[in-house]
């Protein structure tokens, strides 16, 4: 498929700045709120767009190496999880730990990066 231009990133940055600084401040009340509610969720998806397809290839290559073979991502973290239920891997085993940290650490990036901040 070939590349738009502008791109999505661009594009979903350009509708948040335009609903944040020229709309909101014209609303109040159930308007306000729900431009408030399309913002975060717009605010998300931009996120998502910058950041998902490199959270992924780090999140397979972890996975990788904590099975020791390749394959895709939902196929490997079911076999993690069966792995981890049939006692394969300890649950303080610091590769699994830091894998598990890092997954939750990349979804809050997307999802609510100011719950990182806590």
């Amino acid at each position: 498929m070939p590349k738009s231009f502008p791109d999505a990133t661009t594009l979903l940055g350009a509708a948040i700045k335009y609903l944040e600084e020229e709309l909101m401040p014209t609303l109040s009340g159930y308007h306000r709120f729900k431009t408030r509610v399309t913002i975060n969720v717009l605010s998300t998806l931009l996120r998502e767009a910058r950041t998902l397809e490199a959270q992924s290839a780090a999140e397979d290559e972890r996975l990788k190496n904590l099975l020791g073979h390749s394959g895709d991502t939902e196929t490997l973290s079911r076999e993690l999880a069966e792995r981890i239920r049939a006692g394969e891997f300890a649950v303080d085993d610091p590769r699994l730990r830091d894998h598990i940290r890092q997954s939750l650490r990349d979804a809050l990036l997307i999802n609510n990066p100011k719950w990182l901040d806590r």
